[in-house]
């Protein structure tokens, strides 16, 4: 056993006659009687205290510290009592992702993990804790499975850094008895090509290229704002995508696209032919921007797509004052009411991106080159995305099978067979 265990009720005295003799204090019946102490691995004194009548409980503590700093797996109590909160703040501005992300899991554990889990002490979490956050979440109205999942996603990133800081022994999230938040999968339904179409007349004449671009070769939204002319080789018949346009506390910026894969996509000559008329239309414009971050260093880009003001188009605007009003042109939302249209998340820009990867698909494109084309970081997501919309093989699966045990059919007699 680590340390030793003093007894705050007695102390020992030696008498004139020299024996020693246990005594009461003046603490004595008053206080926790049992004070536990050890040397931690730092130099430095560690020590809890006990009731009377719990010696054993603190011996076993002694022992219990003892034994993780055998294995390692020692946690300083005082640098474990920080709080959930104090903590994730502090991981969050060592965070390694780029600021926009840092910005939206702020957000996220602000508005719903710090007000059920923020004042816990680190040392003191336990599976039940993390239990309690999931049912606080899921019986949420105004928070959706998938928003839930990453809000779960950033508490147990959060506590995973206090197990590598060495404030935890363990992960709560890791036991078997924590679930992440259910998520309700909706299969992607894409547009129809009539669909694509009629929303793309119903756009104002500058923006309706960016559908071309959106369902021909599936760019995403920030992708598409971002696109410079210097991206688009017509020879070689390659769309090169290599910036995005985000939105970093009200300011716009380039930023590398999501996760930073660069990619080449295949330009179809019908988009192409488009992205030609639309360059002659309406004449590339050098916009400066800082790169990454608002303060980050000035580039500059002569992108293919602006707004009137021969500006960035600000996604916000855009969606608002140009892309509803067509959605619901095309018959894919209602009306506005009162001058406001209700939410279309599922017929945002991405859907282009949707009805591009049924037309590949469709086609017989593998899961592989689809997820290359997208910026998928790996194909599996690709393909729990998609794979409904692949063909089915169930035909081809018969058929296949009758080849093997099906006698062949008899060859018809022909002119080198007569004798």
């Amino acid at each position: 056993m680590a340390g030793h265990i003093q007894d705050r009720w007695y102390k020992t005295e030696s008498s004139p006659d020299g024996k020693v003799r246990r005594v009461r204090t003046d603490r004595y019946g008053t206080g926790l009687r049992y004070r536990a102490r050890y040397i931690g691995p730092d130099g430095g004194e560690q020590s809890k205290s006990f009731p009377d009548k719990q010696k054993r409980l603190a011996e076993k503590w002694l022992t219990n510290i003892a034994s993780d700093m055998s294995r390692g797996q020692y946690i300083d109590p005082r640098a474990a009592r920080i709080t959930f909160q104090t903590y994730a703040e502090k991981w969050l501005t060592a965070h390694t992702a780029d600021l926009s992300s840092q910005i939206v899991t702020e957000q996220r554990l602000r508005l719903h993990a710090f007000p059920v889990l923020g004042t816990r002490p680190l040392d003191s979490f336990r599976p039940e804790h993390i239990r309690g956050l999931v049912s606080a979440l899921e019986a949420n109205p105004a928070v959706s499975g998938a928003y839930a999942r990453n809000i779960y996603g950033d508490v147990r990133a959060v506590l995973s850094a206090a197990v590598d800081d060495s404030l935890l022994s363990r992960n709560p999230c890791s036991v078997k008895s924590v679930r992440p938040p259910a998520v309700e999968r909706r299969r992607v339904v894409p547009w129809l090509p009539t669909q694509v179409r009629a929303v793309r007349a119903a756009l104002p004449e500058r923006y309706q290229t960016m559908v071309d671009t959106g369902a021909g070769c599936g760019l995403r939204q920030g992708e598409i704002v971002g696109l410079a002319e210097d991206a688009v080789d017509f020879e070689d018949g390659i769309l090169r995508v290599v910036r995005q346009v985000k939105l970093i506390r009200g300011k716009a910026v380039f930023a590398p696209p999501k996760c930073g894969k660069e990619r080449d996509v295949p330009l179809p000559p019908s988009v192409a032919e488009a992205l030609r008329a639309h360059a002659d239309a309406f004449k590339p414009v050098e916009i400066t921007l800082p790169w990454r971050k608002p303060d980050g260093p000035k580039v500059s880009a002569r992108l293919l797509f602006t707004n009137t003001a021969s500006g960035v188009v600000w996604r916000s605007n855009f969606n608002i004052q140009e892309w509803k009003p067509a959605l619901a042109v095309a018959g894919l939302i209602p009306g506005a009411d009162d001058g406001k249209f209700e939410s279309a998340r599922e017929h945002g820009m991405h859907a282009l991106r949707h009805f591009y990867a049924s037309v590949l698909l469709d086609a017989g494109e593998s899961i592989k080159a689809v997820s290359q084309y997208l910026g998928h970081t790996d194909p599996a997501l690709t393909l729990r995305v998609y794979a409904h919309l692949m063909p089915s093989s169930q035909e081809r699966t018969r058929k296949a099978v009758d080849r093997v045990f099906l006698p062949a059919p008899d060859e018809p007699d022909g002119p080198e067979t007569a004798q």
